[in-house]
């Protein structure tokens, strides 16, 4: 069975996380699906959002660790699963497309790490998330200890990541860690949503947004207005940038291209 379902809905691109008997938990295999389907779809210009969801009852409950208990991996196979993981997580980051996260169900240790790695979320109110890592001798992957931090503040990620306490969807929200909470059964449809308005706009802006957004807690404040002079003057040397304007000036949607 694959482990990974790959459907396009015209711009969109919906990848779903498909080991539903193991409630979507990671494995070498997704994690393998997972970067090769993020490849493409960065080489497809005619892809501008994902969305990232789960089969099943689950969005993704985590590692595997009925594989990890059974396992005789030795060094250099623990440092490859861990590479896969780190490498999904930055592949979600630094993907030039936005990507959004539906959390119809459980999102627990790696599973709540990919869904920090995309660009939005939309969690269901009885979805149940959790870092179990400390409480469990291991630890945080994907870059968490980066992206918790600066959705929530130092205060709550100490909070949640030492203590490993579970957390329901509104909090979830609440708390910054994911942007909106509805019903179950309109997670994905919410998110499909978003995934389609993020398409409507101009690539090569959300990808700049996207690229500033992430350096700029590591830059000066001089830092930042050069990168967003040099974002905008990049803009502005494009087909979309010149589209934009034209549509605004004749009360019309933009017709994008990525030119």
């Amino acid at each position: 069975m694959q482990s990974l379902l790959v459907e396009r809905q015209g711009a969109v691109l919906r990848l779903t996380l498909h080991r539903p008997d193991r409630l979507n938990a990671v494995n070498e295999d997704l994690y393998e699906s997972l970067l090769t389907a993020l490849a493409e779809a960065e080489e497809d210009r005619s892809v501008r959002a994902i969305v990232i969801t789960g089969s099943g009852r689950a969005f993704c409950v985590g590692a595997d660790l009925q594989g990890h208990h059974n396992s005789d991996r030795d060094l250099t196979a623990q440092r490859h699963y861990i590479d896969l993981g780190q490498r999904a997580a930055k592949a979600l980051l630094t993907h030039r497309c936005p990507v959004v996260a539906a959390i119809h169900g459980h999102a627990i240790g790696a599973g709540l790490e990919l869904a920090l790695a995309c660009d939005l979320s939309v969690v269901a109110e009885t979805a149940k998330l959790r870092f179990p890592e400390f409480g469990l001798g291991t630890f945080v992957g994907g870059g968490t200890t980066a992206t918790l931090l600066q959705r929530v503040g130092a205060t709550k990620a100490r909070e949640l990541l030492l203590l490993g306490r579970f957390f329901t969807g509104h909090e979830a929200a609440a708390y910054g860690v994911c942007n909106f909470v509805l019903p179950s059964d309109q997670v994905l449809l919410e998110a499909s949503a978003l995934a389609e308005e993020l398409a409507s706009k101009g690539p090569h802006s959300l990808t700049l947004g996207k690229q500033l957004l992430r350096q700029a807690p590591e830059r000066s404040l001089d830092e930042v207005l050069a990168a967003e002079a040099d974002a905008l003057l990049s803009c502005m040397q494009t087909k979309d940038w010149r589209e934009g304007i034209l549509a605004f000036a004749e009360k019309r949607p933009a017709n994008f291209t990525g030119d």
